[in-house]
């Protein structure tokens, strides 16, 4: 089986349990529940399969664009099945499955599924630099749907609208104390991947190895986000009305668009890092494995 076909069958599962999401809002039923948890379950299993077979046939497993947005789509469904046990009646999934999409189709039409250049010191420093980034970016992901959702719940209690059973969403204030700790436990993760990702770049550049310059886009546009984080951080922890949940949720807001930014320019961006041949020169997966 090719690997689209593979992709097209765990994203069309997502794609099912997000229609169901959506029917919340329209009609009742007391078997959607199950059939949302069955397709988000089975589209997770397809997807392990996948990943675990991509880990299987590489030498360094799961170390390209390619695997990176796809496991950090896993991890998202994984929350996303973990939240709906403990609030069975919240659309989480209106908010969590379309990034989920996202992530997969970044993954299936613009990342590069070329692995990134091994060397020794990649081994160590570049796989904790990827899990670093990975887990700070899905953190991140998690605050802004928390955010938005604290948006929703405040503009529906500003204007006086009952809630419902086909939408009710966590309380107040346990999305603004999920979106705050989001943004710490971001900024940590973040800046560690920053720190062992210049790590890495010095090792390589002592050792006469690939690197990236220190004025290459990528580095700037992290940098940047992870000093937006830091300054974020300080400002709530020394300005208390900032620490409101609005004010909390925009600021989470205002993160996330400088973390597509940074992960468009390097997607999209002309970058040395990652160290991967041009797009045109990369073999197909077949030929690549």
């Amino acid at each position: 089986m090719s690997w689209q076909i593979q992709i097209i069958c765990f994203a069309a599962s997502y794609s099912v349990a997000l229609a169901l999401e959506v029917t919340r809002l329209f009609l009742r039923s007391g078997l959607r529940g199950a059939a949302m948890v069955a397709f988000a379950g089975a589209g997770l299993l397809a997807q392990t399969i996948f990943l675990a077979q991509r880990a299987a046939q590489t030498a360094v497993p799961l170390s390209s664009e390619f695997d990176w947005y796809l496991v950090a789509a896993w991890l998202l469904v994984v929350l996303y099945l973990y939240l709906m046990y403990y609030h069975p009646r919240a659309p989480l999934g209106l908010f969590l499955l379309p990034v989920v999409l996202a992530l997969i189709g970044i993954a299936a039409y613009v990342a590069d599924r070329h692995p990134f250049p091994e060397t020794r010191a990649s081994l160590v420093w570049g796989s904790l630099h990827g899990v670093l980034l990975l887990l700070g970016t899905v953190t991140l992901i998690v605050g802004f749907v928390t955010g938005v959702m604290y948006l929703v719940g405040a503009y529906r209690l500003k204007h006086k609208l009952p809630p419902t059973r086909r939408f009710q969403l966590p309380s107040l204030e346990w999305l603004q104390r999920m979106n705050g700790r989001s943004i710490g436990l971001a900024v940590i993760l973040l800046g560690l991947g920053v720190l062992s990702g210049a790590v890495l770049n010095v090792v390589n550049h002592s050792k006469q190895a690939e690197y990236v310059p220190w004025n290459d886009p990528v580095i700037v546009s992290s940098l940047v986000l992870v000093g937006w984080l830091v300054a974020v951080t300080v400002f709530n922890t020394f300005y208390k009305p900032a620490r409101t949940g609005r004010k909390t949720a925009y600021l989470t807001l205002a993160s996330f668009v400088l973390l597509v930014l940074a992960l468009g320019i390097s997607l999209l961006g002309e970058s040395g890092h990652g160290g991967a041949p041009a797009r045109d020169a990369i073999p197909s997966r077949e030929g690549a494995a």
